[in-house]
């Protein structure tokens, strides 16, 4: 698999850029955006998102799955990352943000809590583990893997965690929507994917800017309606620092435990590669819509957003370097050589 750094890194990079454009656009020209808006945002919302998972499922590498599905112990130690661990990890850092941070808005906490229950990335974990001489057939599968499952897993996860918050609404209805909103176009971009492969495979680059902008859409109309509601009147740059310190906090300390875990199951070099890509890194482009959907009625929708608005270029930054230093280096590296941030 070929790597093209400095192209995948400008995209990456401008895609960042444009984030921070939406938000600041939103501050500048909310009523468009917000409920009720000339621009309709829940048809156009509801519309994208469709669109975006249709895209991803025709757009999931199934067919390249199957190289590296024998591979048991490193599914296991990811997929349980991804929907065990990291869960139980946000739940535990949601406690501690209440005592440590108890003027924090219980909005960011339920943030880092979504944050946790997320699938994997697809893209930027097989880039990254190949560019750092891992298991790059592993990395397609879990990561692949991650995102079908997280289009169900997700949205219980966010029911069994936050049930006694008011921020998820009744949740037969909600599972419905989420169902004809996300799991039926991404089954059916799934279904198509053996007769428009080429074509979808070729048009990469054209299907990624459709859903970049689908996902700065929805960020726009979210903190459209954050700022109409005057939440950011009540809040200053002390919240977005903590809410930044937060998230370096979070990344490091599962990526420690993704590297512990992988020293103590003796994992090879390049799977304990990529059981580190694959399960530390979160998905933004499936985050924002799932959010939309989850949490679209409520007014803080903003401040939900903000963890994995942050966790996304810290993700991208680290790991980089992380997959720079890994590809530096010569020979058969121990396991816990391999794995360790400490190091890099």
């Amino acid at each position: 698999m070929k790597y093209r750094g400095p192209k995948k890194g400008n995209l990456q990079n401008g895609f960042i850029l444009a984030l921070v454009c939406s938000v600041g656009l939103a501050f500048l020209f909310p009523s468009p955006g917000a409920k009720g808006g000339w621009i309709h945002p829940d048809l156009l919302n509801n519309a994208g998102i469709a669109l975006i998972f249709f895209l991803q499922g025709s757009a999931m590498p199934v067919e390249r799955m199957k190289s590296g599905a024998g591979n048991w112990r490193l599914h296991l130690i990811i997929q349980s990352f991804t929907f065990v661990l990291f869960p139980a990890v946000g739940l535990a850092f949601h406690e501690i943000t209440r005592l440590v941070w108890p003027s924090e808005p219980s909005a960011v906490r339920d943030g880092f809590l979504y944050l946790c229950v997320l699938p994997s990335t697809v893209s930027t974990s097989v880039v990254l583990t190949a560019v750092a001489r891992g298991n790059t057939s592993g990395a397609v599968f879990n990561a692949a893997l991650s995102n079908i499952l997280g289009v169900i897993f997700t949205p219980l996860l966010v029911r069994l965690l936050m049930q006694a918050s008011s921020q998820v609404s009744s949740f037969g209805p909600l599972l419905l929507k989420i169902s004809l909103l996300t799991l039926v176009p991404f089954v059916i971009g799934m279904g198509i994917r053996p007769l428009v492969r080429k074509w979808v495979d070729a048009g990469r680059p054209i299907l990624n800017i459709i859903s970049n902008g689908v996902i700065l859409l929805i960020t726009y109309t979210a903190f459209c309606d954050s700022v109409e509601g005057k939440l950011w009147e009540h809040y200053g740059i002390g919240l977005t620092v903590k809410v930044l310190a937060g998230v370096i906090v979070l990344f490091t300390t599962v990526s420690l435990f993704v590297w512990a875990i992988s020293n103590a199951a003796r994992l090879e070099r390049d799977d304990s590669i990529a059981a580190l890509f694959c399960s530390v890194k979160k998905t933004l482009a499936m985050g924002v819509p799932l959010a939309q959907l989850i949490f679209g009625a409520k007014a803080n929708l903003g401040l939900i957003l903000l963890p994995i608005m942050f966790y996304q270029p810290v993700q991208l930054f680290v790991c980089g370097l992380l997959a720079s230093h890994f590809s530096n280096q010569k020979g058969e590296v121990p396991v816990g050589e391999a794995s360790s941030i400490g190091q890099s």
